[in-house]
């Protein structure tokens, strides 16, 4: 694996989503670096590529409540676990469940195992609220999949905070895992 600075030079074989991800954080002047490599589908693979990255990756968990009808992406460190009653209950909700991927492909456009914060660009209705766990703010940097598990960027955390979550309209509730 190979860390390169911005978008791919070349787009074959590149979802349209992915792209829209570079277009989005190159129309927001966030510098970002970008490592491409096999599909990550496990965390233990996603903890190679962070060392590479320079940073940590993140967890992105897709959730709703149990009437289906209220849409959660969950960011969190990679060695936190996820405990649904102690999420659920800093919201006052009842217990939260992994929403089937239906609705991550109707609400972010995504497919599971490729779902992270950059979807959000494709919720104009805002039926997603994102939760991003306390202790990610207080990185200097955060990586990400750019909407395909086949590549991992890495961006400071103020650029996501201040600079694509604005521009995206989505607020970040911070909660402690």
């Amino acid at each position: 694996m190979e860390m390169n600075i911005g978008r791919p030079e070349n787009c074959t074989g590149r979802s349209e989503v992915e792209m829209r991800s570079y277009d989005l954080l190159d129309r927001l002047g966030i510098e970002y670096s970008r490592v491409d490599h096999g599909p990550a589908d496990t965390m233990e693979v996603c903890l190679e590529r962070s060392a590479v990255l320079g940073t940590r990756i993140c967890k992105n968990l897709f959730l709703c409540n149990r009437q289906e009808n209220s849409f959660y992406l969950l960011i969190l460190p990679a060695d936190k676990q996820f405990k649904t009653s102690v999420v659920s209950k800093q919201l006052g909700i009842s217990r939260l469940h992994f929403a089937d991927e239906r609705y991550m492909e109707k609400f972010l456009h995504l497919r599971p195992g490729s779902v992270s914060v950059m979807g959000l660009m494709n919720d104009n209705e805002n039926r997603v609220r994102l939760l991003i766990d306390k202790d990610i703010r207080n990185q200097e940097f955060f990586a990400c999949h750019p909407c395909a598990n086949t590549s991992s960027i890495k961006f400071k955390t103020e650029d996501l905070l201040y600079r694509l979550l604005p521009a995206i309209g989505h607020e970040p509730t911070f909660v402690e895992i």
